[in-house]
């Protein structure tokens, strides 16, 4: 039986171990979920990359509607993005720390949001 382990998703190295429920690497100390990395075939291989999920666990994709689930201070502006908030038209996109919807607020103008604070409208 082998008990192969995928190597790193951050370096690459194949010397990965368990520690616990997570998988650890020495070389950079990046430690994952191994659900996460592992294929339907049992291969490495990122499963779940480019999946983007609201704070609730649906799939997100180009064009739906979210709301906001919390309130959101903008810097520059006097008031914040009030809980409820219908962003309509999202585009998924790999921004800047952690923000990945790019989306226009009304009464706010165009800015990133990050997944965790919305909820997809079903």
């Amino acid at each position: 039986m082998t008990d192969t382990l995928p190597p790193c998703p951050k370096c690459s190295s194949e010397y990965s171990y368990e520690m616990g429920a997570l998988l650890a690497c020495p070389e950079c100390a990046h430690e994952w979920n191994p659900e996460d990395t592992w294929d339907d075939e049992g291969g490495a291989g990122a499963a779940n990359e480019g999946v983007i999920k609201d704070a609730v666990g649906n799939v997100l994709a180009d064009g739906d509607t979210v709301t906001v689930i919390k309130d959101l201070k903008v810097k520059g502006f006097p008031t914040s993005i009030k809980v409820g908030t219908k962003v309509r038209n999202i585009r998924l996109v790999d921004g800047v720390a952690d923000h990945d919807i790019d989306c226009k607020v009304e009464g706010f103008g165009q800015m990133q949001l990050k997944s965790s604070v919305v909820k997809k409208v079903l």
